[in-house]
C-alpha cells in the first residue's frame, strides 16, 4: 500500500499520525517515517502509529518515534488506538498485550504489570532500581521502571525549573541505559505529581502517558502519594491507579483532530 487513509488524533497534545494498515500491507522506512512526522513539510507529529492484524489480540500497534526509531510501548497513543477502534481492545505492543476501554471523552488502559529488576529497565549494571545511586548534576538518586519502555524518575523540588532541554538528551544517551531511555523530573504538591519528561527519539512532550504511569509507580513505592494519583503534565492530566502487585489502570481524555489520504511514497 503506498496510498492510504490516516488518522490524527492526540493525548493531551501527544499527537499521532495513526495508519490503519489491518487490511492492507503497508512498509515505511525510517526516512519516511521521519519525513511524515516532520512539522514544516510532513503531516507532523510525535509518533507515527501503525495499526497491523495479530494473532493474539486484536490489534498490534507498531510505535515509530519523530526520528524514525520503533519503540515498544506508548501510553497516550493506546489511549487514541482503544477510542478509535472502540469498546474493549486488546493491542498487542512490543512491550506486551495491553487493554484499552473507550470512555466518552477518552480511554481507560491497563498498561500491564511494571517491572523492577535492573535487567529488564535494562541498566548496564546492577543497582537498586528504587534509589539508584547515581547522578547527573542537580538531578540525583533516581527511580527507574519499565512499562513496556525504559523510564528513569527524578523527584526534585521543582520540576518546572529544571533544564530539561539541556539534560534529558545526555542522560537519554548514557551508557548506563544501553536501549536509551525516557527521562522524567517530578514533584509533589497537594497530593498531585506534577510531570515534565523527555521522551527518547522525541524531546520535550506536553504528555507521555507511559511516563505518567513509571513516575506514579515511583512515588507510590516511595510512600510519596497515593494510589489513585493525578499527574499533570503540561498538556493536561491523567489519572494513574497501581496497587504493589497488580497492573497500572492510565485514564485520561483523547482527542480526533481529523482524517486524511496520503501518497506515502511521496516522503522521505
Amino acid at each position: 500500500m503506498t496510498t492510504g487513509r490516516f488518522h490524527k488524533m492526540h493525548g493531551l497534545g501527544n499527537d499521532f499520525v495513526i495508519i490503519d494498515a489491518r487490511a492492507s500491507e503497508i512498509e515505511l522506512s525510517a526516512a519516511i517515517v521521519t519525513a511524515i512526522a516532520d512539522r514544516h513539510s510532513g503531516i507532523g507529529c510525535d509518533q507515527l502509529i501503525i495499526l497491523r492484524p495479530s494473532s493474539e489480540a486484536d490489534v498490534r500497534m507498531q510505535i515509530f518515534n519523530a526520528d524514525g526509531s520503533e519503540v515498544e510501548a506508548c501510553g497516550n497513543a493506546s489511549r487514541c488506538v482503544a477510542k478509535l477502534i472502540g469498546d474493549e481492545t486488546r493491542i498487542e505492543t512490543g512491550g506486551g498485550i495491553i487493554t484499552g476501554n473507550a470512555t466518552e471523552d477518552g480511554a481507560i488502559v491497563d498498561m500491564g504489570t511494571p517491572r523492577f529488576e535492573w535487567q529488564s529497565i535494562p541498566l548496564g549494571y546492577a543497582m537498586d532500581t528504587l534509589t539508584m545511586p547515581v547522578g547527573w548534576e542537580d538531578l540525583q538518586n533516581p527511580s527507574a521502571v519499565n512499562v513496556g519502555n525504559p523510564h528513569v524518575i527524578f523527584f526534585v523540588d521543582d520540576s518546572n525549573i529544571v533544564e530539561l532541554d539541556r539534560l534529558g538528551p545526555m542522560i537519554e544517551v548514557d551508557p548506563l541505559f544501553p536501549d536509551k531511555v525516557n527521562v522524567n523530573v517530578a514533584h509533589i504538591k497537594d497530593g498531585k505529581i506534577h510531570l515534565r519528561v523527555w521522551e527518547r527519539g522525541v524531546g520535550l512532550t506536553r504528555a507521555c502517558g507511559t511516563g505518567a504511569c513509571a513516575t506514579a509507580v515511583a512515588a507510590i513505592r516511595r510512600g510519596m502519594v497515593t494510589s489513585p494519583v493525578q499527574v499533570e503534565l503540561p498538556g493536561g492530566t491523567l489519572i494513574i491507579s497501581w496497587e504493589d502487585g497488580n497492573t497500572i489502570q492510565m485514564q485520561g481524555p483523547t482527542t480526533y483532530v481529523f482524517s486524511g489520504e496520503s501518497d506515502w511514497s511521496q516522503f522521505g
